[in-house]
C-alpha cells in the first residue's frame, strides 16, 4: 500500500462514516419528534463515534532505543524537523518522552506527568528553542535531585515534519525511550532491556540507533544478547517492524572502511545475536536536521555555521579555472537532506506503519461501520415488517421475543460464571510465576552471599597466624552498624517467573573481594576480625560504603533483569490466554445473539443480518498496559543500635591530661596488659541476605494482590463488552417493538406514508452499504501478506 492509497482509503472511510453518522442522527431526531426515544439506536451511534475517533486519533508509536552517545536525540530532532529535544554529553532522557504530532499552527508544548496526578503540568510552550532549554533544565534537575516529584514521563506536542502531509497519521507519536543511568559511572543495560521488551510488545515500529564509531561496544552487545535470549520466535514474528540505524556515518574518514562494508559486518554481528536478516540504514542525523532547518528557513546563525563547517565542503564544485566553489547552504540543503539518509528511514517507517497497523485500523473501523449500517438496516426491516404484520400476530411475536430475551440473558450469566472460573485459573498461573521468581531470586542471592562467607573461611583456614592468634588484651568493641541501601524494583504484578535463568555476569564474591582493604586480611588485624565469616568489619565509613555500593550494584541490575525476563514471559503468556478467553466469550455470546436473530427472522419473515460480536484492537489493551512499571525503592539494613561510634577517653597521669586511645610508655620492658578500645563498621551479610529475602517476599505478596486486581478488571471489561453488545441487541428490538405496538394502535391509517418514509430511508442506507462494500473490496487488494504484530 502506497502512502497515497492509504491516505485515500482513510479519507473515504472517514467521509462515509461521518455521513452515515449524520444519517443516523437525522433518523433518530425524526423519530424523537414523534415520541420515540430511539434508545435502541444509541449504542449504534456510540459505536460509529468511537470508530471515527479511533480513525483520527489512533496512536502509531515508533520507539527509538539507543545506548549512550549514539545520537538518539539528534536523530529524533531530524525526524521532527526541529531542534527541540536536548542533547548533551550527560544523559538527557531520564524519563520516557512522547513526541506527539500536532497540526502546524498549533502551539507546541512540553508537558510533565507525575505519579498520582491525572493532569500534566505545562513546563513550556512556544517555539522549539524555549521548549528545549526548559526541558534541559528540568532534566538536569530530575537527574541531580533523584526525581523528588516522581515524574513518570514527558510529552512534547509539536509538528513532526516527517508526516506533515499525511493527515491519516495524525496520531503518529515518537517515543524517546530512557536508557541506563548514564550519569552514573557504571553502565548497565537493564533499563535499555526493559525499554526494548516493552517496545516489542506495544509499539508499531522499533528503531535501534547505533553509533557508527562504537557499534560493537560491550554495552550494545549485552543489550542485544539479553533481548534476544530465548526470544527467537518472538523476534521472527516482529522482524518486519525492527530497524537498525547506523548513525553518525558522517564521521567516517578516508582511512575508514566503506559504509557498505561496515553494514555487512554489522549484519553478521546482529545475525549472531539472533536477528534474522536485520534491516540497517546509514544516517547522518546532524546533517539531516540542519538540512531540514535550512530548507524550511528556520536555521539559526550558529546552525548555518555548523552546516558550512561540517557538511558544505563535500558539495563543492569546480569552475573552469579549477577553483572550488561551495554553493549557498539553501541550494544544497535538499541534496544534503537526501544524502543524510533521514528521508529513506522516514519513508520506510511510514510504509511499515501503513501496511500493518494502519491497514488493521482501517479494516477494523470498516467492520464497525458496516456492522452499524447492518444494525440500522435490521431496525428498518423490523419496522417495515411490523407495519405489514397483523396486529395480533405482532403482539404474539413481541411476547415470545420477551420470553426468549430472558432466556438469552440467563445464558449470558452462564457464560459469566465460566469466565470467572477461567479468571481464577489465570490468576493462579501468574501467581505461580511470581512465586518462582521470588524463590529463584532468593536462592541465587543467598548462594552469592554464602560464597563470600565461604571464601573468608577458606582464607582464615589458610592463615596459621589467624588460627592460633589470641587476644593480647581485653577488647571493648565499639560497633557502628552499616546502613546498606539497595535499589530494587517495586512490586509489579506480572514480574514473576516461569523458566528464567538466574545467571550472573560475575560472582559477587569477586566484586566484594576487590573492595575489602587488603590489610584486613593480614595477621596484624586478625584479633579484630569476627569469628563469624558472615560479618565484615572495617575501620572507616568510606570502606563500609564501598562494600555497600558493591553489593548494591551487583544485586540491583541482576534482580531487575531477572524480574524483566519473568515479566516479559508472563505478559506475553497472559495476553495470549486473555485473547483466547476473549475469543471464547465472543463465540458463546455470538451463539446467543444468533439464536435471537434466527427467531426474529423467522417470526417476522424477513432476513436479518447477523450482528457480529467484536473486540476492536483500539479498545483491546494488552495486560501490560495496566501495569505500573518499575520505580525505585530504597532498602536499608540496620541493627538496633543506630548511633555512630564515639571516641572513648581514659585519663592520663593527671586530670589535666586527658588522652584518647592512649597506651602509656614505660622506661623498661615488661608485659603490661592494657585495655584497648577499637571502633569499627560492621556489615552483616546474613542480615543483609535476610533483608533482601524479606523485601522480595513482600514484593511478591503485593504483586499477587495487584495482579489479581488487574486481571479481574480486564476480564470484567472483556465480558462486559460482549454482554453490552448482546444487551444492546435485545434492548434495540424491544424498544422498537414497544414503540411499534404503540404506533400501530394510534396511527394505523398512516401506515402507507410511514412505510414510504421507511423505504426512502432504506434506499439511502443502501447507498452507504454499497460505498462500504466498495471500500472493503479496494482495501482487500492491499491486504498485507503477513501482518506484523
Amino acid at each position: 500500500m502506497s502512502f497515497e492509497q492509504f491516505q485515500a482509503a482513510h479519507e473515504s472511510i472517514y467521509s462515509t462514516g461521518t455521513r452515515l453518522l449524520q444519517y443516523l442522527e437525522e433518523i433518530r431526531q425524526g423519530r424523537f419528534s414523534e415520541g420515540d426515544s430511539t434508545k435502541g439506536l444509541q449504542s449504534v451511534e456510540d459505536d460509529i463515534n468511537k470508530a471515527l475517533h479511533a480513525l483520527k486519533e489512533q496512536k502509531y508509536q515508533v520507539a527509538v532505543i539507543a545506548a549512550m552517545k549514539a545520537g538518539k536525540s539528534t536523530f529524533l530532532n531530524a525526524v521532527i524537523g526541529a531542534d527541540v529535544l536536548a542533547s548533551e554529553t550527560a544523559a538527557c532522557t531520564v524519563c520516557r518522552t512522547d513526541v506527539r504530532h500536532i497540526e502546524a499552527g498549533q502551539v507546541p508544548r512540553l508537558l510533565e506527568y507525575r505519579e498520582g496526578q491525572r493532569r500534566p503540568i505545562v513546563i513550556a510552550e512556544g517555539d522549539a528553542g524555549e521548549i528545549q532549554q526548559k526541558f534541559l533544565v528540568r532534566t538536569r534537575e530530575i537527574r541531580e535531585k533523584h526525581n523528588p516529584d516522581n515524574t513518570t514521563r514527558f510529552e512534547i506536542e509539536h509538528p513532526i515534519e516527517a508526516i506533515s502531509e499525511l493527515s491519516s497519521l495524525s496520531g503518529f507519536t515518537l517515543v524517546d525511550t530512557p536508557g541506563p543511568n548514564e550519569w552514573d559511572a557504571n553502565f548497565n543495560t537493564v533499563a535499555l532491556k526493559q525499554t526494548a521488551l516493552e517496545a516489542l510488545r506495544t509499539c508499531n515500529t522499533i528503531l535501534f540507533v547505533l553509533n557508527y564509531a562504537s557499534y560493537k561496544d560491550n554495552a550494545v552487545s549485552h543489550l542485544f544478547k539479553d533481548v534476544v535470549e530465548n526470544r527467537q520466535e518472538i523476534l521472527a514474528q516482529n522482524t518486519g517492524k525492527i530497524y537498525f540505524i547506523l548513525n553518525k556515518v558522517d564521521q567516517k574518514t578516508e582511512k575508514d572502511r566503506d559504509i557498505a562494508d561496515v553494514i555487512e559486518d554489522l549484519k553478521r554481528e546482529l545475525a549472531s545475536f539472533g536477528f534474522p536478516n536485520p534491516l540497517i540504514y546509514p544516517a547522518s542525523s546532524r546533517q539531516g536536521l540542519l538540512a531540514k532547518l535550512i530548507a524550511q528557513d528556520k536555521a539559526s546563525q550558529s546552525q548555518l555555521k555548523d552546516f558550512k563547517k561540517f557538511f558544505s565542503a563535500k558539495y563543492a564544485i569546480e569552475d573552469e579555472e579549477g577553483n572550488q566553489i561551495i554553493p549557498a547552504p539553501r541550494k544544497i540543503a535538499p541534496q544534503a537532506l537526501e544524502d543524510s539518509g533521514i528521508p529513506t528511514i522516514q519513508e520506510t517507517v511510514i510504509q511499515t506503519i501503513t501496511q500493518n497497523a494502519g491497514w488493521n485500523l482501517l479494516s477494523e473501523v470498516l467492520l464497525i461501520l458496516n456492522k452499524a449500517a447492518r444494525e440500522i438496516e435490521n431496525s428498518l426491516n423490523g419496522q417495515m415488517t411490523g407495519w405489514n404484520t397483523k396486529l395480533e400476530q405482532l403482539k404474539h411475536i413481541v411476547e415470545e421475543y420477551r420470553r426468549r430475551s430472558e432466556s438469552a440473558r440467563k445464558k449470558v450469566e452462564a457464560v459469566k460464571e465460566s469466565v470467572n472460573k477461567r479468571e481464577q485459573e489465570l490468576i493462579s498461573r501468574f501467581s505461580q510465576g511470581i512465586s518462582a521468581f521470588a524463590e529463584g531470586t532468593k536462592s541465587k542471592i543467598q548462594n552469592e552471599i554464602d560464597e563470600i562467607a565461604d571464601s573468608r573461611v577458606t582464607k582464615s583456614a589458610n592463615s596459621e597466624v589467624y588460627q592460633k592468634a589470641e587476644p593480647q588484651a581485653s577488647q571493648e568493641i565499639l560497633s557502628n552498624n552499616m546502613s546498606l541501601a539497595l535499589t530494587l524494583p517495586n512490586a509489579v504484578p506480572l514480574l514473576g517467573g516461569f523458566s528464567i535463568s538466574f545467571k550472573v555476569q560475575r560472582p559477587l564474591v569477586e566484586a566484594v573481594g576487590r573492595v575489602i582493604p587488603k590489610h584486613y586480611e593480614s595477621p596484624e588485624y586478625s584479633q579484630y576480625k569476627s569469628s563469624d565469616p558472615y560479618k565484615i568489619r572495617v575501620d572507616a565509613e568510606e570502606e563500609a560504603q564501598e562494600i555497600e555500593r558493591t553489593i548494591n550494584e551487583f544485586c540491583t541490575p541482576h534482580i531487575q533483569s531477572w524480574w524483566l525476563d519473568t515479566q516479559d514471559e508472563l505478559v506475553r503468556e497472559g495476553t495470549r490466554i486473555r485473547q483466547q478467553l476473549v475469543q471464547e466469550i465472543q463465540e458463546q455470546i455470538q451463539d446467543v445473539s444468533n439464536e435471537l436473530s434466527s427467531y426474529l427472522g423467522e417470526a417476522l419473515q424477513v432476513e436479518l443480518n447477523i450482528t457480529p460480536i467484536q473486540f476492536p484492537s483500539f479498545e483491546f489493551e494488552g495486560i501490560d498496559a495496566q501495569i505500573q512499571y518499575q520505580v525505585e525503592v530504597y532498602m536499608r539494613y540496620k541493627k538496633e543500635n543506630e548511633n555512630r561510634p564515639e571516641l572513648r577517653m581514659r585519663l592520663g597521669d593527671s586530670l589535666c591530661k586527658p588522652v584518647e586511645f592512649y597506651i602509656e610508655s614505660v622506661p623498661y620492658e615488661v608485659d603490661i596488659q592494657v585495655e584497648e578500645k577499637h571502633s569499627f563498621y560492621e556489615v552483616d551479610l546474613r542480615e543483609t541476605a535476610q533483608a533482601i529475602k524479606l523485601k522480595i517476599d513482600n514484593q511478591a505478596s503485593g504483586s499477587r494482590e495487584l495482579l489479581q486486581r488487574v486481571i479481574e478488571k480486564q476480564l470484567k471489561a472483556d465480558f462486559s463488552s460482549a454482554e453490552k453488545q448482546i444487551n444492546d441487541y435485545i434492548n434495540r428490538f424491544q424498544s422498537l417493538f414497544d414503540h411499534l405496538l404503540k404506533e400501530r394502535e394510534t396511527k394505523e391509517e398512516e401506515a402507507p406514508q410511514i412505510l414510504a418514509m421507511l423505504g426512502s430511508q432504506k434506499a439511502t442506507l443502501n447507498e452507504y452499504l454499497r460505498e462500504l462494500t466498495a471500500i472493503r473490496a479496494c482495501l482487500d487488494t492491499w491486504k498485507p501478506v503477513q501482518v506484523v504484530r
